[in-house]
């Protein structure tokens, strides 16, 4: 029967993630494709349940294993500050330059009903594992090694990223994001390719090439309670040219108002050439989280926003040192403190973060009050 099953999976090649609520009785759900590349044991009747059996897969769950309990550290901390100061989160949570960050988006806004990732990295194929029996070592490695960053120190490196999504057959943000939801207790419900058309509105996406301005993922997830979320990734463009072209940001007005989250974003938030997004944030966000590379601090007017500083600023890291905001170092002489790490400054007692919450009354449009450099 194992044989049957195994040989039918391979003709079927790659696995496409479809928005059909039914599947072929021999192809592996997401979910199980999910749970399977996760280290984690599909269900019962999958046709991966066999492959669990192999060493190689054994030898991935393990490491898997020990480096998502490192991780688990950080991250049940980072849960615990958000449920003692975040009570009040919108249905939709804004994630700019996130790659495939599910894991600290949702330690972050646990509540949020719609996640919207996007970075430049493209969405990816998830290949059925069944069609790999006999060569999944490497791809398994490629694939542990790609989130060796973002599980020891919170945040992928940009540089290293792209070209770590484009090692072996799991590659892209969709395996990343598999595995993170996998990890964080969630079921795959249905996956969809996405794209946005001139209006910003979304369409079926069955193609993978061509140049399309805003080409993403849709997935319909659940957590424990059984309630349906959704999770959007975009691979797209964010500078002002990008989402002019892409029409991203008319997308996310429907989903608005809704929350932000920022950190370890290069401060591409401190550029001009990003004021659109950083003015989206700003005008449909009424709570924003983020680390020193997110606003910069001279665009929250102190009448429309309370700002809580947490943590400890201690500057940016070297490659970073001309973006220091001495407004952000005063800020912070009377920050609570924090017990994880967070962004570039990963180590707890070196990370920042500040809770911006906009105030009753406060109106949605935002103006400069200074140059962002040096304040």
């Amino acid at each position: 029967m194992f044989q049957r099953r195994t040989l039918i999976a391979a003709a079927a090649g790659l696995l496409l993630v479809a928005a059909a609520p039914v599947r072929a009785a021999d192809a592996p759900s997401p979910n199980d494709v999910a749970r399977f590349i996760a280290g984690m044991p599909p269900a019962a009747d999958s046709p991966l349940a066999p492959l669990t059996k192999d060493k190689v897969w054994q030898d991935h769950a393990r490491a898997f294993d020990a480096s998502f309990e490192t991780a688990e550290q950080n991250i049940s901390r980072v849960r615990a500050w958000s449920r003692a100061n975040l009570t009040s989160a919108r249905p939709a949570l804004f994630y700019m330059f996130s790659g495939p960050d599910f894991l600290y988006a949702n330690a972050f806004y646990p509540k949020a009903k719609t996640y919207v990732l996007s970075g430049l990295e493209p969405v990816g194929t998830v290949p059925d594992p069944a069609t790999l029996r006999g060569s999944l070592a490497p791809d398994l490695t490629a694939l542990r090694n790609s989130l060796r960053y973002i599980l020891a120190h919170s945040y992928f490196i940009t540089s290293q990223m792209g070209s770590d999504l484009r090692r072996g057959r799991f590659n892209g943000t969709l395996s990343v994001m598999y595995v993170f939801l996998a990890r964080s207790g969630h079921t795959i419900r249905e996956v969809s390719r996405v794209r946005l058309d001139e209006n910003g509105a979304l369409q079926p996406d069955s193609e993978t090439g061509g140049k399309v301005p805003a080409r993403g993922v849709k997935i319909v997830f659940a957590g424990s309670d059984g309630e349906a979320r959704t999770l959007y990734y975009f691979s797209t463009d964010l500078s002002n040219g990008g989402v002019a072209n892409s029409k991203f940001l008319d997308f996310c007005q429907t989903l608005a108002p809704g929350d932000g989250l920022v950190k370890s974003a290069s401060y591409l938030l401190h550029n001009p050439g990003f004021s659109k997004v950083r003015e989206f944030l700003l005008a449909n966000s009424a709570v924003m989280v983020q680390d020193d590379t997110g606003v910069p601090l001279a665009y929250y007017d102190p009448r429309k926003w309370d700002l809580q500083p947490f943590g400890q600023y201690v500057g940016p890291i070297p490659i970073f040192r001309g973006m220091y905001q001495k407004k952000y170092a005063t800020l912070f002489e009377n920050s609570r403190p924090i017990d994880f790490g967070i962004g570039y400054r990963w180590r707890p007692k070196q990370s920042n973060l500040l809770l911006a919450v906009k105030k009753p009354g406060a109106s949605v449009t935002e103006a400069p009050l200074g140059s962002a450099a040096g304040q």
